[in-house]
């Protein structure tokens, strides 16, 4: 039987994270982070890191709770912070207002942190409890973990399908292929997101604004990022007409002429040139290492199918949301992924830890890619034999 104090652990943890959750889209490069202060069975204090350089969640809880936090027990998802920021760190916060115990869900990857604040506590005569809800609290960080260990965001391909894998029909039609409700679910994710990318061809045939739409007005636009090896955006596409809420970032080659690039730039449009592979487009991993060094910690990734098949064929892809609708469009129909290489069964990209729920009529399944990263010269091998492929087409 489940001991009745780690039962109260749990739900306190459970409160944190649903506040934590309430920081998305306005904290990243930050963790989402919930603080919850308990004394004799009764919460009296409670807060979340609101927005990015702003004060921590345990500072919010202990203003709340005040003289009330001293002998309390707070609970948090992640380990408070021992080092400072932009913000004093937490732990002293902590110590200060007397305290008893802290219970934390995850240590701090962060290598200014990760133990240091559990041993500052323990240094005070405090109790610390770690592991409480650590699988959720992993799960909500998750784009925070990856990004504070490699400085690469954390990617997610998502695609709208039918339930055939069909993206459009063979005209292109794609409009709409889900329901409201998995449109306003996509949204969502937008806003959680640092950075949103797609490749020129999606742009091209679609003309997307790939901006944040939501119902109360307060999503925020994450960077728009196009991949073009030759710059072929059109001066009029939505996605070039910017504003400080919306921002665009072309990643492009050598390949693309310099009068392109200047009539873009002039539009406010950002232009970085990056290595190509041997294919001739854009390297996927200097993008993503470009991404990382400007501190944007998730990246949702839309389309289309070439552009999938490309980073799933590097290994570069963490996670897959595919929102599958009842309908069947048929074999003429437009694939969600383009051509993988995989020849073999045993080749297949394997999946793990595969959860679905309903949205609206539609089903959104989600999963973890479970392979690594390819190494540099596993790198080269699969662009060589791309090269090949397109050059033989």
């Amino acid at each position: 039987m489940t001991p009745p104090a780690y039962e109260q652990d749990v739900t306190y943890m459970r409160r944190a994270l649903a506040l934590a959750v309430r920081g998305t889209g306005w904290v990243s490069p930050n963790p989402l982070v919930g603080c919850v202060i308990v004394r004799g069975g009764e919460i009296v204090g409670e807060g979340y890191h609101q927005r990015f350089g702003g004060p921590h969640a345990e500072v919010y809880a202990l203003q709340q709770a005040g003289e009330r936090a001293r002998g309390a027990d707070l609970y948090v998802n992640l380990e408070p912070c021992c080092h400072q920021g932009k913000t004093p760190p937490c732990v002293e916060a902590i110590v200060q207002a007397g305290v008893r115990r802290v219970v934390v869900a995850l240590r701090d990857p962060n290598p200014l942190v990760n133990g240091g604040g559990l041993a500052r506590l323990q240094a005070a005569g405090i109790a610390v409890t770690l592991g409480v809800c650590a699988e959720e609290a992993r799960r909500l960080n998750e784009a925070f973990v990856k990004y504070i260990t490699t400085r690469r965001p954390f990617v997610i391909l998502k695609s709208a399908i039918t339930l055939d894998g069909k993206i459009a029909t063979r005209t292109g039609a794609s409009r709409w292929i889900t329901g409201e409700a998995a449109r306003l679910e996509a949204h969502r994710l937008r806003h959680a997101a640092d950075a949103l990318m797609v490749g020129i061809g999606t742009v091209l045939a679609d003309d997307p604004q790939l901006t944040t739409r939501l119902p109360d007005t307060r999503g925020v636009n994450p960077l728009r990022v196009i991949v073009d090896s030759r710059l072929r955006l059109p001066l009029a596409a939505q996605v070039a007409q910017v504003s400080a809420e919306r921002r665009t970032l072309v990643a492009t080659t050598a390949a693309a002429t310099v009068e392109k690039q200047q009539q873009l730039q002039a539009q406010g449009v950002e232009v970085v040139r990056l290595p190509a592979d041997a294919t001739g487009r854009v390297d996927l991993d200097a993008l993503l290492d470009h991404l990382g060094s400007r501190g944007l910690a998730s990246l949702l990734v839309e389309g289309g199918a070439t552009l999938s098949a490309a980073l799933l064929r590097r290994r570069l892809v963490d996670k897959v949301l595919f929102f599958v609708a009842p309908k069947l469009i048929g074999g003429d129909g437009l694939s969600a992924i383009g051509p993988c290489g995989v020849e073999t069964l045993a080749q297949a990209l394997p999946l793990r830890d595969l959860r679905a729920r309903q949205v609206g009529a539609d089903l959104l399944l989600e999963a973890y890619v479970d392979v690594p990263p390819l190494r540099a010269e596993e790198r080269s091998g699969t662009e060589e034999r791309q090269a090949y492929a397109v050059q033989h087409h």
